[in-house]
């Protein structure tokens, strides 16, 4: 009885824990938190101290001065910086938590599926010491199908492309369990990298994270565009020739090209899941199709080049960017998913 109490006044908790972004879902609200996965630093004679977390952190990448250092605790999906990643979380439960005096939350938190288990053990640790009364861990393509709405309890087999900062997850699903997935260390992030990259390269200048993902968002494309030329904009970065702040304009043709590598590797994974699949879930997939989540979803004309590369049909969930977030929470409220939880 008193654990039904308690369990009643805590505020259960679903975590996305995200390389880009961490949204938090809080039983009954709904999506209540959706801030950048970036913790600030401050470094004052040896002791150091969180300046600031989430979208006040955010705002001061690549701009802080020696004492103080922006910091993403997640790489790939998976927690790089122990302790600043549990900084993070203790941050983002407090500030969600509204009456603190009361019972620790059940916490539900979402992990890349080709994760180890050390990896999985450091993300669990972290909720733990954040103050979670309990842990349960969801395989990230499962949860972003169940936010989809896809019917991962039946038996059907379903194919989710589930493209997020770190990692892109592809999977085939079936009665609650992953039949096949693979987990290729490609999305948003690598993106950046590779605009990055072409930039300095190809005009000697110098950009930084937020720049690329200005690039990306604004114009990114995964097909050049039919002009040869597309939509152009302005950036502006450090000339590598001189040394000075310079202002260039490209155009998404050039985008294109800069993003074609990560892009051929996330079709490259969706082709080795397709061959890897069981002949009946592969019939199935012909005519429920795929399903595309993350916000890597949301490049242009990604969708085409997969369809185009499978012959199968394709199609971009609703809210793409809330999906992991969504079907873990519908993972700790409704029992009929409670077979898809686990504690390692």
């Amino acid at each position: 009885m008193f654990n039904r109490f308690f369990s009643f006044l805590s505020q259960d908790m679903a975590i996305d824990l995200g390389t880009a972004n961490t949204l938090v879902y809080v039983r009954g609200e709904g999506i209540v938190l959706n801030e950048p996965s970036v913790v600030a630093m401050e470094y004052v004679d040896g002791r150091k101290s969180v300046k600031a977390v989430g979208n006040d952190a955010k705002m001061m990448m690549g701009k802080t001065p020696d004492s103080i250092q922006a910091i993403r605790p997640l790489r790939d999906g998976v927690i790089a910086d122990i302790d600043v990643a549990e900084e993070m979380i203790k941050y983002f439960i407090q500030k969600v938590q509204k009456r603190k005096f009361l019972s620790s939350p059940e916490i539900v938190i979402c992990v890349p599926s080709g994760s180890t288990s050390v990896e999985r053990r450091a993300i669990r640790d972290a909720a733990n010491n954040a103050g979670a009364s309990s842990v349960f861990l969801i395989d990230e393509p499962m949860a972003a199908a169940i936010g989809a709405g896809m019917p991962v309890t039946e038996p059907i087999g379903s194919m989710v492309v589930d493209i997020g900062g770190g990692t892109t997850e592809v999977a085939v699903l079936s009665l609650r369990g992953l039949a096949y997935t693979t987990s290729v260390r490609t999305g948003g992030d690598k993106m950046d990298e590779a605009i990055v990259s072409y930039v300095r390269r190809n005009h000697n200048l110098l950009i930084g994270e937020t720049t690329a993902e200005r690039i990306k968002v604004t114009i990114g494309t995964a097909k050049p565009p039919k002009d040869g030329v597309g939509v152009t904009i302005d950036i502006k970065g450090r000339d590598l020739m001189n040394g000075v702040p310079k202002e260039i304009t490209i155009n998404q043709a050039q985008v294109a090209e800069a993003l074609s590598e990560p892009v051929s590797q996330i079709v490259e994974g969706v082709r080795q899941a397709l061959e890897n699949t069981a002949p009946e879930l592969a019939a199935d997939i012909v005519d429920q199709g795929i399903v595309m989540t993350g916000g890597g979803a949301l490049l242009g004309q990604l969708d085409e080049v997969i369809r185009d590369a499978t012959g199968l049909p394709v199609t971009v969930a609703d809210d793409p960017l809330t999906c992991v977030a969504m079907g873990t929470g519908r993972a700790l409220e409704d029992p009929i998913y409670r077979g898809v939880l686990t504690t390692q």
